[in-house]
């Protein structure tokens, strides 16, 4: 096996790795990685501390790449079928923009603002923190859920006619907020609903998610 991806299961960008693989059809192994803080050996190969990093040992035993953007845009050239970047400029250009919505807004309100403090915190042994949770919920969050919901419609996918980066980025923000114990309301948000119902159900989602949901109760969360 070529490929490895050095992270943590629980994290959104190791997740949309591992959804982009499955996507296609791709093997690979998963070597956990604690960041808090990050090993020296690891620092050498993510400058910025950042999971995940991908190696591909058929290009070279030193053929390291992080951030999760930079992955999944190799691995479509790599393994260019099936496509998971839209063929049409427009749309691929609006694919690279929910990608980057997704990665810097929605990936720091839903990563800083409710799952460190609600999991993260747990997971090294402090108390969870409700009242940031709450708050990032209910002040920040409703203008991203209103947006993604009106951006969606009827639409099965955000970007072009089929399944693309541009959903798994989205997606994998919302497991996350899952985990938390925080979703979206149907009645309010029901086109984003509908959408993360569906994304979330397509095996490459669903093993993750079940994975990951077992590995938080075994830490009783």
């Amino acid at each position: 096996m070529s490929l490895t991806i050095y992270g943590a299961s629980l994290s959104p960008f190791v997740r949309k790795v591992r959804v982009f693989l499955a996507e296609k059809g791709e093997a690979y192994k998963l070597e956990q990685v604690n960041i808090f803080p990050a090993p020296d050996w690891f620092v050498e190969i993510s400058p910025l501390k950042r999971i995940p990093v991908l190696r591909d040992e058929s290009v070279g035993p030193d053929a390291t790449l992080p951030d999760s953007s930079a992955i999944c845009g190799y691995l479509e050239k790599k393994v260019p079928s099936p496509a998971l970047y839209p063929a049409e400029a427009f749309a691929h250009g609006k694919a690279l923009w929910y990608e980057e919505y997704a990665d810097s807004d929605l990936a720091g309100a839903v990563g800083m603002g409710i799952f460190r403090p609600m999991v993260v915190n747990r997971l090294m042994g402090k108390e969870a923190d409700k009242a940031t949770a709450d708050k990032t919920f209910t002040e920040k969050l409703p203008g991203n859920f209103a947006w993604l919901d009106k951006e969606i419609g009827t639409k099965d996918y955000l970007a072009g006619h089929a399944f693309s980066i541009a959903d798994i980025s989205v997606a994998t923000h919302f497991v996350n907020l899952a985990h938390a114990g925080y979703r979206p309301d149907a009645k309010a948000y029901p086109n984003l609903s509908r959408y993360l119902a569906a994304i979330h159900a397509r095996p490459s989602f669903a093993a993750c998610i079940e994975e990951e949901t077992g590995l938080l109760r075994k830490f009783g969360l």
